[in-house]
């Protein structure tokens, strides 16, 4: 195997004529978009060639007319460890003896641009520098996971009928280290706490803020440049694997954020990469975001398609991720998001839709979903494009939820109305049934709400203190009522009253304050609720899950509704045997209601399951005195109603009882005894 060898130095400089990872097929496929293996075979690998260890380099640059490698291990020299082209791929390579795991590098491009020559980063980077530090790390990514329990099971669950309440979080904010001068916790120091409390809170997901390398911590991950490696902020690859890890042996699903709409312009990541638009699209109507000042990916470069996919897709293989949820999908289905009219060029039928970027989300959804059974995709799509969580082969984009930003909208601000007024406002909260079952939605509270000037979602909420914690259980309540899954921003489950700083620890002090503490248990409990009662979950995409019992009691500020499980043979038990029902009753004034007539669909005796308004969460404690029978009393439709005492500013759940022998196992009753007034 000829080495050519060019040193002139202590550290050898090999250039490779016949070493590659790099088969014909491997051009072949990603000349032609179809590689999704990518970080397999560029960016920087270890080898042995002739018995010396080093690392393999390929880059793709293909309007570069040198490449070479620079770092640590030449004294940064730019013309010392040159690349070799591949044929015409585009792709430089070559294999450096000597370099070992740890070693910092970049590429040296001189473009066919005259005079442009720059320092860049490595695109399949798997670690990189401590920010402000920009350069990437060579890296071996061995490691034995020890989840193989979590795997295994992973593709076999319907995640679609199954409970998933997601806890989405910022690694950087989360718990702090104040006695070491407010640091960052690291990815395993969160593998110490998070997990554990999760599984006390009882989500069953995770979802963190792009841990992608990001040169500006203040873009929260989204402005992000390192596709194949998690923030060196908090640790490396293998410290972020145990953390993924951990939260899998507690059965807790890692879904991460990812962020294919845009990327920053800094001058050492992917922009002008080799002299020219390489990544980006050329025309800046196409290839410039106004609102957020950074490039747009060119979704009709096969080569860019397989650059993103294998992002996708290695996060997936080499750190067990379990799905994503891909950020401003909007922006990237129209060409005119955020433009003015003469700022953007329609599509070759003189549409706005790009038509490129859909092909792409089709496909990222088609691949993803073939190669690795199980994973959940989740589109932050804010507008009513049609069939996004729809299979591509029916026409949709793939996905498998959406985050319902409708609902989001509409209920704070209804919530944000002083009980006084919402009479008038009655149909912001009826509207979403309208449409809640066309997608398989999300419903996000999440760190959107909470930053900008919106202030914390306690803070949202009208009245004085008593009233505002009332209002807050109330809106988390109706939200785990609804059908859909469920997403919480870290912070809010403690009634955070400040708005969130990414900066700073969240206010874990709060919890000394009896309010604060009761609204985390009720939490606690309407996610055990949510996941161990199927009739609240297993019909979250159905119709047949849900059914209005009273939406037109407008003066009151009432709402009543059934949501039904799976009967034993499968299909929906909507109308068949009320075991498998749950009534949730809410009261969006600070008036109690009792005797409040409430038809249901057998007589005997109700329980009152939960009720925001239980002395243990921080409420009045007034309530039906936990259980209550049903009378022969007609009543909206049906033959029995119940009269119920409603309490202020509070929702109560409510479950047909059974005899004892054939009372459901995971029935919860908290409080066990409330104390009607």
């Amino acid at each position: 195997m000829p080495i050519q060898d060019d040193s002139t130095s202590q550290h050898k400089t090999l250039i490779c004529s016949d070493i590659s990872l790099l088969s014909d097929d491997d051009v072949f496929l990603f000349n032609e978009g179809s590689h999704f293996c990518l970080y397999d075979k560029l960016g920087a690998h270890p080898m042995k060639v002739d018995g010396q260890d080093g690392f393999y380099f390929a880059v793709w640059a293909p309007n570069a007319r040198t490449v070479s490698v620079m770092g640590t291990f030449n004294h940064w020299n730019k013309e010392q460890h040159p690349l070799a082209p591949r044929q015409r791929s585009g792709i430089w390579e070559g294999f450096i003896p000597g370099i070992r795991s740890g070693t910092t590098y970049k590429y040296h491009i001189r473009s066919n641009q005259e005079n442009y020559e720059v320092d860049k980063t490595d695109p399949f980077a798997f670690y990189t520098e401590l920010s402000p530090q920009t350069a990437s790390v060579t890296w071996d990514l061995a490691h034995e996971w020890q989840d193989a329990a979590w795997m295994k099971s992973r593709g076999v669950i319907d995640v679609k009928s199954a409970p998933m309440s997601i806890y989405e979080m910022h690694l950087g904010s989360w718990m702090r280290i104040p006695e070491e001068r407010n640091r960052f916790p690291t990815y395993r120091e969160l593998a110490q706490k998070l997990p554990d409390y999760l599984v006390k809170m009882g989500f069953t997901h995770v979802e963190f803020l792009p841990v992608m390398e990001h040169p500006f911590y203040g873009s929260w991950g989204y402005q992000c440049l390192g596709y194949f490696a998690p923030s060196s902020r908090f640790g490396t690859p293998q410290d972020f694997m145990y953390l993924v890890e951990q939260l899998h042996q507690k059965n807790i699903g890692v879904i991460l954020d990812w962020v294919p709409s845009h990327f920053p312009s800094d001058e050492h990541g992917l922009g002008y990469f080799d002299g020219t638009h390489l990544f980006e699209h050329e025309d800046p109507r196409k290839g410039f975001h106004p609102d957020w000042k950074s490039l747009i990916f060119n979704y009709g470069r096969n080569e860019v398609i397989c650059y993103l996919i294998s992002s996708a897709q290695f996060w997936l293989e080499n750190y067990h991720i379990d799905g994503f949820r891909v950020d401003a999908v909007a922006s990237m289905l129209y060409l005119d998001y955020s433009r003015k009219p003469d700022e953007w060029v329609p599509n070759i039928f003189g549409g706005r839709e790009n038509l490129e970027a859909v092909d792409f989300l089709k496909r990222f959804n088609e691949v993803l979903h073939g190669n690795f059974p199980g994973t959940i995709t989740i589109a932050e799509e804010s507008t009513d494009w049609p069939m996004v969580s729809r299979p591509v082969h029916l026409g949709g984009l793939g996905f498998d939820m959406k985050w319902d930003m409708g609902w989001m909208h509409d209920t704070l601000a209804y919530m944000s109305i002083d009980p006084i007024h919402r009479s008038f406002h009655h149909d912001t909260l009826t509207f979403r049934m309208i449409y809640a079952f066309k997608e398989n939605y999300v419903l996000p509270l999440s760190h959107d709400e909470v930053v900008h000037g919106k202030g914390s979602l306690l803070g949202k909420m009208p009245g004085d203190d008593w009233q505002k914690f009332a209002n807050l259980r109330l809106l988390f309540g109706y939200m785990y009522a609804q059908p859909a899954k469920k997403l919480i921003f870290m912070g809010s489950e403690i009634g955070q009253s400040r708005e969130w700083n990414h900066d700073s620890s969240l206010d874990w002090h709060l919890l000394e304050n009896p309010f604060n503490k009761g609204l985390q248990r009720w939490i606690e409990d309407l996610n055990q609720f949510y996941r161990h009662i199927p009739a609240m979950h297993s019909g979250d995409f159905s119709p047949q899950g849900f059914q209005w019992i009273d939406c037109h009691d407008v003066q009151q500020s009432t709402l009543s509704f059934l949501r039904s499980g799976r009967s034993s043979s499968g299909g929906s038990s909507s109308g068949g045997s009320s075991a498998d029902q749950i009534i949730a009753v809410c009261n969006f004034t600070p008036i109690p209601r009792p005797n409040y007539r409430l038809g249901v669909s057998a007589d005997g005796f109700w329980k009152e399951c939960l009720n925001s308004d239980a002395k243990e969460y921080g409420g009045s404690n007034l309530g039906s005195l936990g259980q209550i029978e049903a009378s022969p009393v007609p009543s909206h439709g049906h033959s029995f109603s119940l009269n119920l005492v409603l309490p202020p500013l509070g929702i109560v759940f409510l479950q047909k009882m059974q005899l004892e022998q054939d009372a459901p196992e995971h029935n919860i009753s908290t409080p066990q005894d409330i104390a009607g007034k």
